[in-house]
């Protein structure tokens, strides 16, 4: 239960580093986030979407997209990223939270890939160095 906490605090944090840093995601909820005002909770649902996608969708995409991503060297990797999370902003549509990336959903143009791929690129980078902080609370 603990780690399931953490897993979503570390994914508010990565996607409102995301939404400061890639001009393409949309998140208004985000600027509520600091001074916890208006729907800042709705960056805590987006993390838990993000978190479920990640946990039990993203171990399934993986395995089905292996032979493409071995031929590509590693690279589609980030492209099934950026469609992850492009499905947690659908999903996230779907519950009412105004979540999009370069206007998608619902328009599906290449600025909300490229959104979404940078945007899978800076929160990949986030969780990865604040879950390695995370680490030494799992040694304990």
């Amino acid at each position: 239960m603990i780690d399931l906490l953490v897993k979503i605090l570390v994914n508010a944090v990565a996607v409102y580093v995301a939404v400061l840093v890639v001009p393409q995601i949309q998140f208004p909820a985000a600027d509520d986030l600091l001074s916890l005002s208006g729907n800042w909770w709705h960056v805590l649902v987006v993390a838990l979407i993000l978190a479920v996608v990640n946990s039990y969708l993203k171990p399934i995409v993986k395995a089905l997209s292996f032979p493409i991503t071995l031929l590509s060297l590693g690279l589609f990797a980030f492209v099934v990223n950026a469609l992850l999370l492009l499905l947690v902003a659908f999903l996230s549509d779907t519950v009412g939270v105004d979540f999009t990336i370069g206007g998608f959903p619902p328009a599906f143009t290449a600025a909300a890939f490229v959104g979404a791929l940078l945007g899978s690129i800076v929160i990949s980078i986030v969780a990865t160095v604040l879950g390695l902080l995370d680490r030494g609370r799992r040694i304990i």
